[in-house]
């Protein structure tokens, strides 16, 4: 059986008043149940936009988003909101309550669930993320990283099918960046959650994604899995992009004469550098 895409977006454009361009220019995309996707695009063109549609947060001017077959209105609010759940980019915009303990019960407890099933979500949400202790603790004394973990704890205790988030490393020092992106990966891999990020991080995106949609002046450019990304070179300077660190390395090596195939991740950078040294033998 044919899987069916959780999300999809239709011709979906958007103005902002204050602006005479389109923050978003007739986008189409499917997302199917599982996948890891990241929109990949410098600032202002327009990710952050496009992910307050996918939970109804702004309506498009025209076009549709559908998720779960059911294009989003006032009727079905509620269930699409639980069922996308998405991390902004600023958690400071997302955490509200005096603990941590109470944040993360913020869904739950608005969802109706009894005070059980809150307790034992949080918990679980808590752990995900390893901040099982921090209960008591008032989010405002933590660390960016921290913070960001909180505002990832509140939309896993919903326990959505899809989790969207905006330039989760943002502002992150390497090693909070590399914790969070361990977080994500293992929410997709455990949980089966859908997860879709955004970022301008080049060296990020083949570490993570699945499918990689590159988003400029708001549209979608290219579509791909990475390592078909990252051969766009004209793609990825348009959109004022860059190629992963890894593959700049082989462009070097092919310019010395070496008959070097581009690689963008350090496992794979790792067997062409092997391969290349047995040849040279």
């Amino acid at each position: 059986m044919t899987k069916k895409p959780i999300v999809q977006l239709k011709g979906v454009s958007y103005f902002y008043a204050s602006s005479k361009t389109k923050a978003l220019d007739n986008i189409n995309l499917d997302i199917y149940p599982g996948e890891k996707i990241a929109i990949l695009g410098a600032n202002g063109a327009g990710k952050s936009t496009l992910f307050k549609h996918l939970n109804g947060i702004i309506k498009p001017a025209s076009g549709e988003v559908l998720v779960k077959g059911e294009a989003i209105s006032k009727k079905n609010i509620r269930n699409v909101r639980q069922t996308v759940g998405i991390v902004f980019q600023n958690p400071d915009d997302q955490i509200l309550a005096p603990t941590i303990e109470q944040d993360v019960a913020f869904g739950p407890i608005n969802m109706g669930l009894d005070e059980e099933e809150v307790e034992k979500r949080v918990k679980k949400a808590l752990e995900l993320v390893n901040l099982s202790g921090f209960e008591e603790r008032s989010p405002h004394h933590l660390s960016g990283g921290q913070k960001k973990l909180v505002a990832i704890a509140g939309v896993l205790a919903m326990q959505p099918e899809v989790v969207v988030l905006d330039e989760p490393t943002a502002g992150l020092d390497p090693l909070s960046a590399e914790n969070i992106m361990k977080i994500i990966d293992g929410m997709n891999k455990k949980f089966g959650i859908t997860v879709i990020l955004s970022t301008h991080d080049v060296d990020i995106v083949p570490l993570f994604a699945d499918i990689v949609h590159i988003m400029h002046h708001g549209r979608v450019e290219a579509s791909g899995t990475a390592m078909e990304i990252f051969q766009k070179h004209e793609v990825l300077e348009n959109a004022h992009l860059r190629m992963p660190r890894i593959a700049e390395v082989f462009e070097l090596l092919q310019e010395s004469g070496l008959d070097a195939e581009i690689k963008i991740t350090p496992r794979d950078a790792r067997d062409e550098i092997i391969r290349l040294v047995e040849n040279k033998r």
